[in-house]
């Protein structure tokens, strides 16, 4: 059997597997063409910081690597770049997306939490995914960009599209979704230019160093991917980790007792069950040895943080959820210059999320019918399908 086997459904023996017989390993990437993928702890951590293995598909040897097919006017962003460009980008992103603008999102943010669950009444069952893990994140960022109410549902339904396709839906949905998501960012861009607001995309706009300013390209990519990634992961993040704390109810039981805890226990979280299989592909601009494994120029190749996370040379006991464990170092976020740009965003909104979520409902449970979790069908995308819990509120 080939170690790899099982990677989707049991990811987590699968990296186990890897980690102690073949840590750098040869599979079939996502998107059905050949690809390596790293595993160990030491490895992962090299590779994301290594500048021989570039984001940019042109390294990509030809016919190698399919990925997503996304138009110019979508592909020039920070996730296919690598320094000048990527560093020149990032500097410019920096002055628009700053902590101090993430430490004002706050309380607009736990008002959102709140009205969600306002909404849910105070006893009952319900979709957790669908009723609140997903509509908060969306909100979030759309009020960060300025993107309007009515086109909130849409960029749900085209962001789970291009992640996790259904497969009944036909092979032309994820291209659909694509030019839906182009041509609206072309006129929202259009009507931010003619009417600044205070908003993200107005700062984008706007925004200059020494005379240079985003491009056209740059402008639309940076909004799709600050929409996408910020949206996805934070809606699989607060799913995962309110699965993790019902399968370890004493953990639970502790974060109830103390909330203070909140902002370590989302460290754990992300290092428990990240919102990723898979990071961002890599291409070798030359031959890179990797965990003794010589990896050819221009193959893809794949770092797990997952597989990092839960490496016992890392983090002793690691597929045990510890919420006072030292967390330092996880791989969740990235590591290096490609640092997530939005982790000071991702951690508040699970911080308030998960705090307004016990607080209001201090005896929330899994469903009696939720008795196997059911997870996307997706290498790239670790969350959720649906999570049924019971709840009743928390009465003075």
């Amino acid at each position: 059997m080939d170690p790899a086997d099982g990677l989707l459904d049991h990811p987590y023996d699968v990296y186990r597997r890897l980690r102690d017989t073949a840590p750098v390993h040869r599979i079939a990437g996502p998107d059905g063409t050949p690809a390596w993928i790293v595993t160990r702890y030491d490895d992962v951590r090299a590779a994301l910081a290594d500048p021989r293995l570039s984001l940019d598909k042109r390294h990509a040897t030809a016919g190698t690597y399919k990925g997503f097919s996304l138009p110019a006017a979508l592909d020039a962003n920070l996730l296919n770049m690598d320094p000048p460009d990527h560093s020149r980008i990032r500097r410019l992103v920096g002055k628009a997306f700053t902590p101090r603008r993430v430490e004002q999102l706050r309380e607009p943010i736990r008002r959102t939490a709140d009205r969600l669950l306002d909404g849910l009444g105070d006893h009952g069952t319900t979709d957790l995914i669908a009723s609140y893990a997903a509509p908060l994140p969306i909100t979030v960022i759309c009020d960060l960009l300025g993107i309007p109410d009515q086109h909130r549902l849409d960029f749900r339904v085209w962001t789970d599209t291009l992640v996790a396709p259904d497969p009944s839906a036909g092979p032309g949905v994820a291209k659909e979704a694509v030019v839906a998501m182009l041509g609206f960012f072309t006129r929202l861009l259009a009507e931010k230019r003619r009417d600044p607001a205070d908003d993200l995309l107005s700062d984008l706009i706007a925004v200059r160093d020494e005379g240079d300013r985003l491009s056209e390209d740059e402008l639309m990519s940076l909004a799709f991917l600050i929409l996408f990634a910020g949206y996805e992961n934070t809606v699989q993040l607060i799913g995962n980790a309110v699965l993790a704390l019902f399968q370890h109810p004493e953990q639970l039981t502790a974060l109830r007792a103390d909330p203070a805890q909140l902002p370590c226990a989302v460290e754990e979280f992300l290092r428990y069950e990240g919102p990723a299989l898979l990071a961002l592909r890599r291409f070798p601009v030359e031959d890179v040895t990797i965990g003794g494994v010589t990896v050819p120029a221009g193959e893809t190749v794949w770092v797990s943080p997952s597989a990092a996370n839960r490496d016992p040379a890392r983090f002793p006991e690691p597929d045990r959820l510890d919420l006072g464990r030292d967390t330092s170092g996880h791989l969740s976020l990235g590591h290096g210059i490609h640092y997530c740009l939005g982790a000071p965003l991702a951690r508040a909104e699970t911080e308030i999320a998960l705090a307004a979520l016990l607080e209001r409902f201090p005896d929330l449970s899994l469903a009696e019918s939720e008795s196997t979790p059911r997870w996307r069908n997706s290498l790239r995308a670790r969350g959720l399908l649906a999570l049924q819990v019971s709840y009743g509120r928390n009465l003075p």
